[in-house]
């Protein structure tokens, strides 16, 4: 399979990494995870409104861009580099694909306008206890009486949970999942912020006691597998971005750095070890690309994203940690920002599951293609 950004998608993402540097420096991104909110609204309602960015791989009846998830992980891309402050990936790439797969034409004439002028922000909640973000083992469970729903169970690391307009929370009703809609000031809803090891992504529990909720719809396995892979890929192309920024600030640290009447840079050892991180990097991005790239052609999506997650989740640390040790004594200190994108590397590598699980669904998914692949080799 082969893939290449056109001069458009190139236009668009310096556009994009335009406005991340102009609106995401990292004294913002510092001023920001210190607060519970994690965003500002103003840098948020430009990013929807004028640029567009929230609805980009929406279809255009709703409002959106009517483009697709290469557009959509370009975005994710530039903002892992610069490591964007905004409820981006909860409302734009879970929300609104949420809705835009799961609800009828009513729902979503409903809810996406809101979604993607940012005048609301959405989430969706998943996993539970485990942190697995299965849909078979859903101890959320949904109730119906009176054609009225409740909702009773735990959701744990919802992205934005604490602040979201619109909760989309998944629960097993008669042996299926389903996802709802739940009012925020809902009768039987606790929210609350955890403290996370990247305060640059605010995560919340929410805690659902016969809760009232309204039906969103009930989801196929074809339906959770494409949330779950649009998800995942999304992720991966952020973490992509981080590691090549984080490359760069090796890189351009280990040039200025002098020892021995030399820069460091110049040192064999370190030339090697950047070298290494750098086939790493762009093997990361390499499957981080084909991934989005086929999603939109629904060609191998399950196989490639789990693969890109996994590449991309063990560049990004090895190269965030790498950084800290080429940066050498001052890359341990607060002062430093490496350990703004160490930090979003280590919890990016465990959310939405760890390489190892990404690794087994890889080859699941390649065992199942491989005999309807030789079959058709066969008959022609």
């Amino acid at each position: 399979m082969k893939f290449g950004f056109s001069d458009d998608q190139q236009q668009f993402r310096d556009i994009v990494a335009r406005f991340c540097r102009d609106k995401s420096p990292t004294t913002q991104v510092r001023e920001l995870m210190a607060n519970d909110t994690g965003y500002d609204p103003k840098i948020w309602q430009q990013l929807c409104q004028e640029l567009g960015l929230c609805g980009i791989h929406i279809n255009e009846e709703f409002g959106g861009g009517g483009f697709g998830p290469v557009e959509l992980c370009i975005v994710m891309e530039e903002f892992g580099r610069s490591l964007m402050c905004a409820p981006y990936f909860a409302s734009a790439v879970l929300a609104c694909t949420t809705v835009a797969t799961i609800a009828h034409e009513e729902q979503r004439e409903l809810l996406l306008p809101g979604l993607i002028d940012g005048t609301q922000i959405g989430t969706v909640a998943i996993a539970e206890a485990d942190g697995k973000f299965d849909g078979k083992r859903m101890k959320t469970v949904a109730t119906a009486s009176n054609n009225q729903f409740n909702l009773s169970g735990l959701k744990r690391y919802v992205v934005d949970g604490h602040q979201a307009d619109v909760l989309i929370v998944a629960a097993n009703y008669q042996d299926q999942t389903a996802f709802f809609i739940v009012e925020p000031n809902a009768h039987g809803l606790t929210r609350t912020l955890v403290q996370s090891m990247d305060p640059t992504r605010k995560l919340a529990d929410l805690t659902f006691d016969n809760t009232p909720a309204r039906l969103l719809g009930t989801a196929t396995p074809q339906q959770l597998t494409h949330l779950y892979d649009t998800a995942i890929v999304a992720l991966a192309n952020e973490m992509v971005g981080g590691a090549q920024a984080l490359l760069d600030s090796a890189v351009q640290y280990t040039k200025l750095r002098v020892q021995f009447g030399r820069t460091v840079g110049s040192f064999q050892a370190i030339k090697h070890r950047l070298a290494d991180l750098l086939l790493e990097v762009e093997l990361a991005k390499s499957a981080a690309y084909q991934a989005a790239y086929a999603l939109a052609e629904q060609s191998n999506a399950s196989e490639t994203a789990s693969l890109a997650k996994a590449a991309a989740s063990e560049a990004y640390l090895d190269t965030a940690i790498a950084c800290i040790q080429l940066h050498g004594g001052i890359g341990f200190t607060w002062e430093n920002d490496t350990h703004l994108w160490f930090k979003r590397a280590k919890s990016s590598e465990v959310f939405f599951d760890p390489p190892a699980s990404h690794r087994e669904r890889m080859l699941q998914y390649m065992l199942q293609n491989t005999p309807q692949q030789a079959h058709q080799g066969a008959s022609t």
